[in-house]
């Protein structure tokens, strides 16, 4: 008689690790959704591996009760990539902030992504280094007054999310840290999705940045200022249901109109999930007369690199069965120093 393994639930993969980050901080909301939501997966605890680099975010590893890596500043993308060719049935999960994944380690992501590792890639987005005591950070609005720009952020900050589409990415997605209903639908469709997963989370910080996301997080404002993206359905949003996104005339634009007696439910976009240019269009959505867009922006899988890595290793032991080591290092030309 075959007996079915008992379901594994979030405490089981909270570990004995007292959680230490300031009170109030995001974090704490976005460790409770990915423990909430690891059970439903169906994946056993010792074939999970977390991977980070250096920051507030990158305690995470230490959090989880699963294998796990606390790597150095900018390069968890690279070590996750290595885990991932070398035990290609591992479900890998790579943490880091907004300075750790977009400053130093910026080139390990865009090859990440490019490459399209099998493995889920999260960034805390804070706008702000927290771990350092608030100095500005790649995604810090300009003006933004911290101890490295006491008068205000001259340069202009980086989107995540415009990044990764324009390194290769199959699937990106936003959500919110305070969105509890949200987040776990991400990371589910993120972990879903075979390739390189890159969710991008606003999550704030209480001591060095709070508020930042204010002007469309706020419980007042969300309905107003959010757009929930649903593969197939019209860009529709409001807390009425009453505006709406098309195409600007003349102009390959976004525009916001209202819904009545000019425009209608059948005049507004329709997302797909992948159409590659309306990602473009709705990432780069930053004014204030058109909503932040949360959800699946973009999905279209292709192979995965360590698939292709695996199969071409396969055609390579099927072409020469009987090579050795031996015979790789004294072929073609040798040198003795």
């Amino acid at each position: 008689m075959n007996v079915q393994p008992e379901k594994l639930k979030a405490n089981d993969f909270a570990s004995d690790q007292e959680v230490r980050w300031c009170p109030g901080c995001g974090d704490y909301a976005i460790l409770k959704a990915l423990q909430r939501t690891m059970p439903d997966l169906g994946v056993k605890k010792e074939e999970v591996v977390f991977v980070s680099g250096i920051g507030c975010a990158a305690r995470f590893p230490y959090y989880m009760s699963t294998f796990g890596f606390h790597t150095i500043h900018g390069r968890a993308p690279a070590f996750a990539t290595g885990i991932k060719i070398a035990n290609p049935d591992l479900d890998v999960w790579v943490v880091g902030g907004d300075g750790d994944m977009l400053s130093i380690g910026g080139n390990h992501l865009i090859h990440v992504l490019r490459r399209n590792v099998n493995l889920q890639l999260l960034i805390f987005n804070n706008e702000i280094y927290g771990l350092t005591k608030g100095q500005y950070s790649p995604t810090s609005r300009i003006g933004t007054r911290s101890p490295s720009t006491p008068s205000g952020s001259l340069e202009s900050p980086i989107s995540a999310v415009q990044l990764a589409l324009g390194a290769g990415a199959r699937f990106i997605a936003r959500s919110l840290d305070t969105d509890q209903k949200h987040l776990p639908m991400v990371f589910s469709r993120a972990h879903k999705h075979t390739g390189t997963s890159l969710v991008e989370i606003f999550q704030n910080c209480i001591v060095y940045n709070d508020g930042v996301f204010d002007g469309f997080t706020a419980k007042d404002v969300s309905a107003e200022k959010q757009i929930k993206l649903e593969d197939g359905k019209p860009l529709i949003y409001g807390k009425d249901r009453n505006k709406g996104l098309i195409i600007k005339k003349n102009s390959l634009e976004l525009t916001s109109v209202e819904l009545g007696e000019k425009y209608t439910e059948s005049d507004l976009l329709v997302h797909n999930e992948k159409d590659r240019t309306l990602a473009n269009l709705l990432a780069s959505m930053d004014s204030p007369d058109l909503p932040v867009a949360v959800g699946v922006i973009y999905c279209d899988p292709i192979e995965t690199y360590d698939q292709l890595i695996s199969d071409q290793e396969k055609q390579a032991n099927e072409d020469k069965p009987n090579l050795k080591i031996n015979d790789i290092i004294n072929s073609g030309y040798t040198w003795k120093v």
